[in-house]
């Protein structure tokens, strides 16, 4: 009686106040907080579901909904026009749920339980699409590859306003592009399923021959039904095995506007001429004239293979014949020294974007007077390049607009070089991942004017709670501005550091804190605090085994409240034994069911292994 009175009070206080001025209040509130909101009384929660149908745009990629969540949440809206799904838990049954006709773009994140369903489903339902991404585990073993095929090209030719897709399977499935079916069409009786508005496209896996047929496919003129295709792709990203010299031929010859390429390969064995990427193939590149924005990636994930054939001189044609790059990352270029990524940086006038990666022959002397240089340069990423040191990140800091720079991995780089960047004004991310910097160090980050909000010190050994102390409770602004804070594989840091993160960054929303053994139990109970303002979404404690079972109560309501994801592998929060260790999982899971828990060491949010989540599962339900 006594929650119904006070049910019935704020009711009637509710409904004294203008409906308009609520619903306004209420299309500035998030998911979670309007979740809070609804259940105060049966006004508001009419209202809440009011505010929730006129949403336009809705992502929930931060949680994983149930589709009995799902359709409450999207309800009877109609004008929705973008989603953002994270579809762990969803599986075809859903799809009647969120494939809408007036949606005009749907990103399905971590489908783990899709079969080519998804495909038909989609054809017939969004007929005014233009944008789909699909980030798919596998399709369902017991379909067969023609099948996949035939319904993957049915979406696309119903849905024929769609101007972008990105299409992402692990390597084991079967590939999109079925090469056998198109081979065995002659070109006169070719029809491409893209549709014709098609503007961008990303494609992963795919093989070399299976690549050159996909930009045939799109840019054949020959037929009437196709003339145009090729003017229309402006933007094509693949990953495959290999990158050669045919494919760059290939693709520049029929596809000639493009804007944006970014190739990836993943070899096997190391290749070599003619089947590998030369000269040959960059300067095919120079046929696109309107190319701004460049990727070539030679990933080692199954073997150390570079571009070997490629040197500094082909490098040196590429930068003055693709001059007006914008982007430009390369990985795998283990020929190419100081003297061709200069020419980059003095032939590509409005260069914006930088990334190399893997790179044993980058030293300074490719910064050296970078102040001469009129690129205006404004994300700098270095990775794993161990011959930089301290001068490259004093030249780096003459970039006077520089908004991200990323040296992780350049174990050379050291406290001298923080001083510089410390006083970047518009630097918001900077990765100093497994550099050799100490307290002093980070302490000049905590003085300065560089309004950073992610920073990666992850691995930086030498860093102790004396140098969080110092980043964190110095003059600069740092502590107002960080939202995203990386200290893993620190092992001198302890549950001062902790304190020190809750007490002055107010604003932080990601904390990666995993392999930081001397942390206890305090962390918990104080990043949990029910006095901490909400701000925490994702927290990871991977392998703190100085956690306990005891701490995980604290995961509670009211306790971490915003928390959204939570990884624990190896942390020791849960039970040793099986059964106590799901019985509070479950526990966990019912009273809070829009936070993720990982127990396999994922990244934050599981963004790296989300595909391995199923096949722990079940193998965890074998084992029990």
């Amino acid at each position: 009686m006594a929650n119904r009175a006070r049910e019935g009070g704020a009711g009637e206080l509710i409904e004294r106040l203008p409906k308009d001025a609520i619903l306004e209040i209420l299309r500035r509130l998030d998911l979670l907080s309007l979740c809070s909101v609804a259940p105060v009384s049966r006004s508001l929660r009419l209202l809440v579901s009011q505010s929730l149908s006129c949403i336009t745009t809705l992502d929930l990629s931060g949680f994983s909904l149930s589709t009995t969540i799902l359709k409450r949440v999207l309800g009877d809206n109609k004008v929705l026009r973008s989603l953002t799904l994270d579809c762990t838990q969803l599986e075809d049954s859903s799809i009647e749920v969120f494939a809408k006709e007036h949606l005009e773009e749907i990103v399905l994140l971590k489908c783990l339980m899709f079969s080519s369903y998804i495909f038909i489903a989609i054809g017939m339902k969004c007929h005014n699409l233009r944008r789909l991404t699909l980030e798919m585990l596998a399709l369902d073993e017991c379909e067969s590859l023609d099948t996949c095929n035939k319904d993957f090209s049915q979406m696309l030719r119903r849905c024929s306003c769609l101007e972008f897709l990105w299409v992402k399977l692990p390597n084991h499935c079967p590939h999109l592009i079925d090469d056998e079916y198109w081979e065995s069409i002659g070109y006169e009786d070719f029809e491409s399923p893209f549709p014709k508005r098609i503007k961008g496209l990303v494609l992963q896996p795919l093989l070399e021959h299976q690549a050159e047929l996909l930009s045939m496919m799109i840019g054949q003129s020959t037929s009437s039904i196709n003339v145009g295709m090729g003017v229309g792709l402006q933007s094509l990203t693949l990953v495959l095995n290999l990158i050669t010299d045919d494919l760059l031929v290939c693709i520049t010859g029929n596809l000639r506007h493009l804007v944006e390429l970014c190739l990836e390969d993943r070899p096997v064995y190391q290749p070599s001429p003619p089947n590998d990427l030369t000269g040959l193939g960059l300067l095919a590149l120079s046929s696109c004239k309107g190319l701004a924005c460049l990727t070539l990636i030679r990933s080692k994930i199954y073997c150390p293979a570079t571009f070997k054939s490629v040197k500094d001189v082909d490098m040196q044609l590429l930068a003055e014949g693709c001059s007006r790059f914008e982007s430009i990352k390369l990985g795998g270029f283990s020929k190419v020294t100081d003297a061709g990524y200069v020419s980059i940086l003095h032939s590509c006038r409005n260069l914006r974007k930088l990334e190399i990666i893997n790179s044993l022959t980058l030293s300074d002397l490719t910064f050296h007077n970078l102040a001469d240089i009129p690129c205006p340069l404004r994300e700098v990423r270095l990775v794993a390049c161990n011959a930089l040191t301290c001068d490259a990140a004093r030249s780096l800091s003459s970039c006077r607009d520089l908004e991200v720079l990323d040296l992780s991995g350049c174990r050379s780089i050291a406290d001298a070089g923080l001083e510089s960047i410390a006083k970047l004004c518009k630097l918001s991310k900077l990765d100093l991942s497994g550099a050799d910097i100490t307290d002093d160090g980070i302490g000049l980050l905590g003085n300065g004017t560089s309004p950073i909000a992610y920073l990666y010190i992850r691995g930086c050994k030498r860093i102790t709670d004396t140098g969080i102390a110092m980043l964190l409770t110095g003059n600069g602004i740092i502590k107002k501005t960080l939202k995203t804070l990386d200290i893993s594989y620190l092992p001198e840091i302890s549950d001062r550091s902790i304190s020190i993160v809750e007490e002055h960054c107010s604003e932080i929303t990601d904390l990666s804190i995993r392999y930081c053994p001397s942390l206890t139990d305090n962390s918990i109970k104080v990043l949990g605090s029910i006095e901490r303002r909400r701000s925490l979404r994702r927290l990871d404690v991977c392998n703190c085994q100085g956690f306990s079972s005891d701490s995980l109560r604290l995961f509670s309501p009211p306790y971490f409240r915003g928390l959204r994801w939570l990884g624990v592998a190896n942390s020791k929060l849960f039970s040793s034994s099986k059964n106590k260790r799901e019985d509070m999982l479950s526990e966990l899971t019912r009273e809070r069911p829009l936070l993720r828990v990982c127990q396999i060491g994922c990244e934050l949010g599981c963004r790296d292994r989300w595909q391995y989540h199923e096949k722990v599962q079940n193998m965890m339900h074998l084992l029990n």
